[in-house]
């Protein structure tokens, strides 16, 4: 989704918001959060159950050929809505929000960004599939900063991915959050680089 390019514009605007801040910033780029296949299984089946029934009281099929033609109609819902876009379009939007946020959850955990010297860590999470976004912060950041100023970072960074510019947004994320962060947490005189500075790209 980003070129080698964008990446390094991105690792960039990280180096730089955190010139000016003893917070920590990672950002994350998943293209999925889920396959989410079991939906054309639920899918299938539950068109299979509704197929047997006009057959058996509208017809004088045999049960064999009912059943066969049960299977067939199983098989082929199952093939379309395989279709990644298929797929993706019948999965409720709170399905796919729920997986993407555990997602990002699990990334906060996994770039360890909770073991920071001074819990000032943030994840800027996006979610490609599920056209997701979300800004997590640690404790001490969290405690200080209005959720609504988070917000006001993911609802841009959505719209740019949205228009086809996720370079833009993650680098316009990264600087909103590098502006906040400084506002709460400006440069120590010891101010370690404890995590990455480049896009991490989850395929």
């Amino acid at each position: 989704m980003l070129s080698a390019q964008e990446q390094d514009q991105v690792a960039e605007a990280i180096k730089a918001a955190e010139r000016t801040t003893s917070g920590e910033i990672v950002a994350v780029l998943a293209v999925e959060s889920d396959t989410y296949s079991y939906v054309p299984l639920l899918w299938a089946g539950a068109i299979a159950m509704i197929v047997p029934w006009p057959l058996i009281f509208l017809t004088w099929l045999p049960v064999q050929i009912v059943y066969l033609i049960q299977l067939a109609v199983f098989l082929a819902v199952a093939l379309a809505v395989w279709t990644r876009p298929l797929r993706y379009a019948l999965v409720p939007r709170s399905v796919k929000h729920a997986r993407a946020h555990r997602r990002a959850v699990e990334q906060f955990l996994a770039q360890n960004l909770h073991t920071t010297a001074g819990r000032t860590g943030v994840l800027i999470f996006v979610s490609a599939a599920e056209r997701y976004a979300e800004v997590i912060a640690d404790i001490e950041i969290y405690e200080k900063v209005a959720k609504e100023r988070w917000q006001a970072i993911v609802d841009r960074l959505i719209a740019a991915m949205r228009a086809n510019r996720p370079a833009d947004g993650f680098i316009d994320a990264v600087d909103g959050t590098g502006r906040i962060l400084a506002e709460h947490f400006p440069p120590g005189s010891a101010d370690p680089d404890e995590l990455p500075n480049h896009l991490i790209v989850l395929e």
